[in-house]
């Protein structure tokens, strides 16, 4: 373990009030529900609680409800935001989190409704403006849906 190890903090649980501080997201685009753990710098571990009330059930797929891919690396992507954003010291001051690009998606398992989508993301590289992140939702201790995938925090588009 190096000294890094043994001085990091873990800022978890956060609630769903510092989840939407630090995220522009609101239903029905919101896909991170807790923050069970949050070491600045380095790792998250979020929630998203999959609901049969969710929209994109109704036609993904009928009779065979199932996730869609998209929403399951947005949810990583979301908790990544707030690992960035908290790591940085960005709660409250307008700046975003934008996706720059996604790499090695695997998706593995399905994921239904009914299920707690555990969102694990730690940082591969972080810079002021520029984050790379390696996540993975898990079910139940096993993979669901793994990637990388590269973020920029900018300003948000002047109206």
């Amino acid at each position: 373990m190096n000294d890094d190890a043994a001085v990091a903090t873990d800022l978890g649980p956060l609630d769903i009030k510092r989840v939407l501080a630090a995220l522009p997201h609101r239903y029905p685009m919101l896909l991170v529900d807790r923050v069970e753990s949050l070491i600045p710098d380095r790792s998250i571990t979020a929630i998203k609680a999959v609901s049969m009330n969710e929209e994109f059930f109704q036609g993904h797929f009928p009779g065979r409800p199932i996730m869609p891919g998209v929403l399951q690396v947005e949810a990583l992507a979301q908790a990544a935001g707030v690992l960035a954003v908290e790591s940085l010291g960005l709660a409250g001051s307008g700046k975003l989190v934008y996706f720059m690009s996604i790499d090695g998606v695997k998706f593995r398992k399905p994921v239904e409704p009914g299920v707690l989508l555990r969102l694990e993301v730690e940082f591969v590289q972080k810079r002021s403006r520029v984050c790379k992140f390696a996540g993975k939702a898990m079910l139940d201790g096993e993979v669901a849906t793994e990637c990388e995938f590269t973020a920029m925090i900018a300003d948000p588009p002047s109206e």
